[in-house]
């Protein structure tokens, strides 16, 4: 049987375990994918917490939302999909798998410059990007600030807003700043007096995209944009709402922008296809590592997406 990463309780990365489970056959509709990469985001760690509920009737918990790899088994009425297709899904459920079956409307065709590991680490971040840029009415001539510009969600919406043809300003550390300068943004040290450095920079900042979700940080947008309809954050969702600002994503109280992000997942395979968006990696690991993936990415500065290799 294929082996599988499952949530043996709700807790922290030790509750992961590897085990042998069936994959059903493709039902209408569906496919069965040969997993090649699966994403580890936050928000897999977030399910197994137990921050977005905690029925104690769905353990052994199936984990991942993101995968690539290439079709096993197709169903009927499963669109143009043939064995041997490589792709993408998003978004599945128990992705950290040797195998999957998932709904063919989740799947995509892996464009043939894109690697796996790259496909299986872009639409979760990527359609997030797109929200933050949708929501805020981000366009050609605007400053854009956007907090955490090195990290998965903010590389990417500093990569699609300059496609947009906006000037960025990107918040990192030290480290980072070289990074954010390769996407074509200009970098900028977050921290006390983040204010009087952006303005510095520019005259004007017209949206603020927060990743981060700190206090600062939305403090920091809101002395900045004069528009609180244009500040828009995926983390701060306290404080988000205290200032009025936008919340997106799964939160209370936030917006989950359903129609915006299933639209966005072609059109980002096509920009990852071609080079105008890349996905920066960080260690890869095996699926019976699952634990010490979790742990990097939980620790929050993984150094790019991490996937889990079956």
């Amino acid at each position: 049987m294929p082996a599988a990463v499952v949530a043996t309780a709700f807790g922290g990365p030790e509750v992961f375990e590897l085990a042998d489970l069936d994959t059903p056959a493709p039902g209408i509709g569906e496919v069965t994918i040969a997993v090649r990469s699966a994403a580890v985001n936050p928000s897999d760690i977030k399910t197994a917490a137990g921050v977005f509920g905690r029925n104690e009737a769905n353990l052994p918990l199936r984990i991942g939302a993101e995968v690539s790899g290439v079709i096993s088994a197709v169903g009927d009425d499963a669109g143009p999909f043939a064995i041997g297709d490589e792709v993408v899904a998003y978004r599945v459920r128990g992705g950290w798998s040797a195998e999957i079956t998932t709904a063919a409307r989740s799947v995509f065709a892996k464009p043939e410059g894109l690697g796996f590991d790259a496909a299986a680490g872009l639409l979760l971040v990527g359609v997030t990007a797109q929200h933050l840029l949708t929501a805020t009415r981000v366009g050609a001539g605007d400053t854009v600030l956007v907090h955490g510009a090195s990290g998965s969600v903010g590389s990417i919406a500093t990569q699609l807003a300059r496609l947009a043809g906006a000037s960025v300003i990107g918040t990192t550390s030290d480290g980072g700043a070289e990074y954010v300068r390769s996407l074509g943004a200009t970098p900028v040290l977050y921290g006390d007096g983040l204010v009087g450095r952006v303005r510095a920079l520019a005259a004007r900042v017209d949206a603020a995209l927060d990743t981060v979700g700190s206090d600062q940080a939305i403090d920091d947008s809101v002395a900045l944009v004069a528009d609180r309809s244009r500040i828009a954050t995926i983390n701060g969702f306290a404080h988000g709402a205290a200032a009025g600002i936008l919340l997106l994503g799964g939160g209370s109280g936030a917006d989950p922008g359903t129609d915006i992000r299933n639209a966005a997942r072609g059109p980002l395979l096509e920009l990852a296809g071609d080079g105008r968006v890349v996905v920066r990696l960080g260690p890869s690991f095996a699926l019976a590592d699952a634990r010490e993936a979790a742990e990097l990415v939980a620790g929050g500065h993984p150094g790019g997406k991490v996937v889990l290799h079956p």
